[in-house]
């Protein structure tokens, strides 16, 4: 037991390694929504893996072992997490600009689209997130039209409408 509080109190004093992320940064919040989607119909494809890997390494232009770091400290949040406030405020205080939001959106919805299936469970998942970063339930649809375009899926008719 001994052994095992020493082993607590070396963690509380020991220095963080540089490629730690605060708990407030707001690419830690975004890697949390990110999983909070990928996660909310209950199986992350291999497809939704690699393309929220490339639309990070592509975002953020972290080496390998940073962008290792950074999934991690999100995933980590994410799971702690028990609503999505948290990092949404983080974002909008970072996100001053309107269109950054509804990019922030857009990436949620290519992330949908990576595994060429949506559920009601990932539009409900991306409304409630849209609501707490202040984005229109336009430009919430302009983007899910414009990821499901992209993606080369035809969208759902009318599950916009029940989601909500």
């Amino acid at each position: 037991m001994l052994d095992r509080i020493q082993a607590f109190l070396h963690t509380l004093t020991a220095p963080h390694q540089p490629q730690e992320f605060a708990p407030d940064d707001p690419r830690v919040a975004f890697v949390a929504l990110c999983f909070q989607v990928m996660e909310a119909d209950g199986n992350i494809s291999d497809k939704e893996r690699q393309k929220f890997r490339d639309l990070l390494r592509d975002r953020y232009d972290l080496s390998d072992d940073r962008l290792k770091h950074l999934i991690q400290a999100g995933q980590e949040a994410g799971s702690e997490a028990v609503d999505y406030y948290r990092f949404t405020s983080d974002l909008r205080r970072h996100l001053v600009n309107e269109d950054d939001r509804i990019e922030l959106l857009g990436i949620l919805w290519d992330i949908v689209y990576a595994d060429g299936e949506r559920s009601e469970i990932e539009d409900h998942v991306i409304w409630r997130i849209a609501d707490l970063l202040g984005v229109s339930a336009r430009d919430r649809v302009l983007q899910r039209q414009r990821a499901a375009a992209q993606a080369g899926e035809e969208d759902m008719v009318g599950a916009e409408a029940g989601g909500e």
